[in-house]
């Protein structure tokens, strides 16, 4: 199997690459998302968007805020109709998504 990865993103704070293999595509995010690069994400995440959904791999941040858990969530998509699987969700990142109301529930890529 031929995996292609390429960088999406890069700032000061955030790094984003995608891993391109048969089937789904994996985002892999490093760093930290604010209000600062959370449009980028959103747009990075919805150009790897090439099927019913997309895995990303947030285990590697290091912060994020309410704005970068929108991108992420999707809290205004109905359950059945969200697009981004969350992968390696740390305690603290499942504890954020909890508080704020927004169920996850990490998958497997």
């Amino acid at each position: 199997m031929d995996i292609q990865e390429r960088l999406l993103y890069q700032d000061e704070q955030l790094r984003i690459t995608v891993a391109m293999a048969p089937g789904v595509p994996t985002v892999t995010l490093f760093g930290q998302i604010d209000a600062s690069n959370s449009p980028a994400l959103a747009s990075a995440l919805a150009e790897c968007r090439t099927g019913p959904h997309i895995v990303v791999d947030i285990g590697r941040l290091t912060f994020v805020d309410v704005s970068g858990l929108r991108v992420l969530a999707l809290p205004a998509l109905p359950p059945s109709q969200r697009w981004i699987r969350l992968h390696n969700v740390t305690p603290y990142q499942q504890r954020l998504l909890h508080i704020m109301g927004w169920s996850c529930r990490p998958t497997a890529p």
